[in-house]
Formats: structure tokens, C-alpha cells, sequence
């Protein structure tokens, strides 16, 4: 006895046609062929719940079974097969309506046999040093290339695939189950449309091998860390001739020892004389594009103090833009003093005023101002 159209959907029996179409949507998903291969009773669920939606989605059919329940579509009853519209569109139809592309509708089927290659993915480490003056990297990458034997057919040399004689080339079947029909996989071909009877005996009737690829990549001026190459068709080769996938370059630029990147600017410390930040003086720096550039320390620098030289910096990213280098400086103090050293540091120190460190000096005149403030 058929079980209650209702109750195969889960719906009550005064559901909307949003109700119908979400029950059947989860439904028709969890029982799918394609999802359960090889189990019998996915299918008859699957072509319950296929029959229960095609009768309540139609409101002519819905009101015929309310009336009379299954009876109206046995025994050559209305619609049992030419009644309201007979089978125009089927099954096919109505499931390609409510989930389009999501499994294995429109182009996402597999046809005629070549299945595409999968996307492969390298990491790559530069220099920064590379990364501001560009170059051409050779990399070796293990993937699966087309079958020289067998030109990539997957037949042994001297034949070739032949249609399948179930599905004609198409990679589905259609079962009919009443007013619609069922559209799935060809079990002969498994979707591939052509069938090998001699398989290449290289591949195996893949036609691939596996094969490392030597590779050319080419990595522009001004890359920045964790970009992304893609190099189209250098990905493994397709199933049987399919079209090759693609290749991803992730690239990751190597800590610097003396610069930091920031987009196109550069940063770098230099540490300098105590005696340098008071007198001034200069130093000189090396810079990416080959060239030393001499800095100038004027008289009194404070420790932490940048100097901005322009268009020493990273190139930006196909643009005629240069960024800028940020040199800080870090005043070093002495340490290990020698007697003498000491002596007249200490008699500098007696002769100094507020006007010679007038930071100290503001500071602590202003927590003393705060002190007698807060005791008052």
C-alpha cells in the first residue's frame, strides 16, 4: 500500500507551495542516487518522494488526490498518464528547475568522457631582494600529464573509445516510473558517454601518467607577500583528454635582515653613537636598488627619531610608483666605560643644565608639580 503523499514530504496537508518545495528539496537531496550509489532503498525513497511532489506541486493533481487519494491516478484514472498534461516535461525537468547546477544539472555534468584535471597548488619563497627587482623562477612540480602513447584517449594505440551503447554518448539514462522519469548516471560509462574495450596499457586507460613538469614562472616587480600566481592549464591533466586544471603559485617573501616591509615603504634601524645623537654627524646606508645613500644626523637627535628617503622604498605592483625607505635611529649608550671614560662623563654631567636634556627635565618638573598638587 503507497504510503499518504503528505506524509512522504513530511508536510501537513494544507502546506504551501514554499512548504512543498523546501520538504522536497531536502528530501530529493538526502535520498539522490548519485549520493547513494548501489542502495535500493535511497532509490525507492527517491522516487516516492519524486512521485508524492510531481502530483501536490500541480493544483489540479493536489485537489484529485484530496478528493480520492491514490485512487485517482490508478487503474488509467486522471493523470495516471495523459491526465493533466500527461508527462510533457518529467521528472528531469522539475528537479533541473529546483536545483539548477547543484547536482549535476546544466554544464556541471559530465560529458563524453573527459572529466577536468584538478587545480594544483606550489608554494614559493623569494627574497625580498627578488621581490624588489622581479625574475623568472624554474620550479618543479609532480603532476599528471597527458598519456604520450595514447594521446591522452586512454585506448591502447591503434584503436579508440567507443560510444556507449546505453546512454548513446550522452552520460545519462532516463527511467520512466509513471507520469515522470528519472534522470541519472549511465552505469555502463559511469557519465563518461564512450566505453574502452582495450585499454592503453601505459595508462591504463586514464590517459595520464604521472610526470614531474619542469616550469617557467615569472614573478613581476614589486610582488608582495602571500600573493597568488595562477599559471591557466598547468594543472593536472584531465581524465581521457579532459582539459588540464590550473596551477596556484602562493608566493611568501623572506624575512629581511636589516629591512621591514610595509606595502611599498621600508623600514630599518640603525643604531648610533650617544656621542653622534649629540654632536651629529652622518652614516651610510645600502639600499635595495644597489646604490649607498648617506644619512645626515643633525645636532641633539633623539633616540627614535626617522629619516625619510624618498623613492628608496619597494616598486609598486605594475605601476611607474617607488615607496619610500624610513630609517629610525636607536641611540646606543655606552657600556664597558673605561676610568677616564667615566671621569668625564661624570664631569659632564656636573657642568649639564635643564637646557641640555630639556625632556628630563620637563618631565620631572611637571610630576613634581603633580606630587605637591595631590598632597594639598
Amino acid at each position: 500500500m503507497k504510503a499518504d503523499f503528505y506524509e512522504t514530504l513530511s508536510v501537513s496537508r494544507n502546506a504551501d507551495e514554499k512548504e512543498l518545495k523546501s520538504a522536497f528539496r531536502k528530501l530529493a537531496m538526502r535520498y539522490h542516487p548519485d549520493r547513494n550509489p548501489g542502495d535500493d532503498e535511497a532509490e525507492r525513497k527517491f522516487k516516492e518522494v519524486n512521485e508524492a511532489y510531481e502530483t501536490l506541486r500541480d493544483p489540479q493533481k493536489r485537489a484529485a488526490y484530496d478528493q480520492f487519494g491514490h485512487a485517482a491516478f490508478e487503474n488509467g484514472g486522471m493523470g495516471a498518464r495523459g491526465g493533466f498534461g500527461g508527462g510533457g516535461g518529467g521528472f528531469a525537468d522539475i528537479f533541473e528547475d529546483i536545483f539548477g547546477d547543484m547536482m549535476g544539472g546544466g554544464g556541471g555534468r559530465r560529458r563524453g568522457g573527459r572529466q577536468h584535471g584538478a587545480d594544483l597548488r606550489f608554494n614559493m619563497e623569494i627574497t625580498l631582494e627578488e621581490a624588489f627587482t622581479g625574475k623568472t623562477g624554474q620550479i618543479r612540480v609532480p603532476t599528471a600529464v597527458a598519456c604520450d602513447d595514447c594521446a591522452g584517449t586512454g585506448a591502447k594505440p591503434g584503436t579508440s573509445p567507443t560510444q556507449c551503447q546505453m546512454c548513446h554518448g550522452s552520460g545519462r539514462v532516463r527511467a520512466a516510473q509513471g507520469f515522470f522519469s528519472i534522470e541519472r548516471t549511465c552505469p555502463q560509462c559511469q557519465g563518461r558517454g564512450e566505453t574502452i574495450s582495450d585499454p592503453c596499457p601505459k595508462c591504463s586507460g586514464q590517459g595520464r601518467v604521472a610526470e614531474e613538469r619542469s616550469l617557467s614562472v615569472n614573478i613581476p616587480a614589486g610582488i608582495e607577500d602571500g600573493t597568488r600566481i595562477r599559471l591557466a592549464g598547468e594543472g593536472e591533466a584531465g581524465l581521457r583528454g579532459g582539459p588540464s586544471g590550473d596551477l596556484y603559485i602562493f608566493l611568501s617573501v623572506r624575512p629581511h635582515e636589516f629591512f621591514q616591509r610595509d606595502g611599498a615603504d621600508l623600514y630599518c634601524k640603525v643604531p648610533i653613537s650617544m656621542t653622534t645623537a649629540a654632536l651629529g654627524g652622518s652614516f651610510e646606508v645600502a639600499t635595495l636598488d644597489g646604490t649607498q645613500t648617506r644619512v645626515k644626523v643633525p645636532e641633539g637627535t633623539q633616540n627614535g627619531r626617522q629619516f625619510r628617503l624618498s623613492g628608496k622604498g619597494m616598486p609598486v605592483l605594475r605601476q611607474p610608483k617607488v615607496g619610500d625607505l624610513y630609517i629610525q635611529v636607536a641611540v646606543e649608550t655606552p657600556q664597558n666605560l673605561t676610568k677616564k671614560q667615566r671621569e668625564l662623563l661624570e664631569a659632564f654631567e656636573e657642568i649639564s643644565s635643564k637646557e641640555n636634556s630639556p625632556q628630563s627635565a620637563g618631565f620631572f618638573s611637571r610630576m613634581k608639580d603633580f606630587f605637591e598638587t595631590f598632597g594639598e
